[in-house]
């Protein structure tokens, strides 16, 4: 399985987002927002990242943490499967990892008409995601699933 998918470095500071990318969602402008992950205080973590808006987020501790480097989440096949209660169904995507080993999936969530990415963390029972300056969570998301 892991040669279906891969994770390529991408910077906004120089512009460039991989061919291919894996769409996840929209901003609430409508922005399209694709699936990334970055390094922040020891963890890897799943981010939202907006091309038009030249941003890249991740939720730590809180809050919506601004990155600048980062990887695109370039597919092979991939569909959605709702889950809730932190769970995850066979062949989620692992997205990162905490600094104390825990593995993160990647998800996402309806908030206010928009999907956005997050991150589900099983031992916490939720999906965290980036959302107007905040760390959000919701019980229920759906997980990215490799087909």
């Amino acid at each position: 399985m892991a040669g279906t998918y891969r994770w390529v470095p991408a910077c906004l500071s120089q512009r460039s987002i991989p061919m291919g990318a894996l769409r996840v969602g929209n901003d609430a402008d409508g922005e399209p927002i694709y699936a990334g992950r970055a390094h922040h205080n020891g963890d890897l973590l799943p981010a939202k990242v907006i091309p038009a808006k030249n941003v890249a987020y991740v939720c730590y501790g809180g809050e919506e943490v601004l990155v600048d480097q980062f990887e695109v989440l370039v597919p092979a096949m991939f569909s959605w499967q709702f889950s809730t209660g932190g769970s995850v169904p066979p062949g989620a995507v692992e997205a990162g990892v905490t600094a104390d080993g825990e593995k993160l999936y990647y998800g996402r969530v309806t908030h206010d008409g928009c999907t956005t990415p997050g991150k589900i963390q099983e031992s916490h029972g939720v999906c965290y995601y980036p959302f107007d300056g905040e760390e959000r969570s919701s019980a229920e998301y759906e997980a990215l699933v490799l087909m």
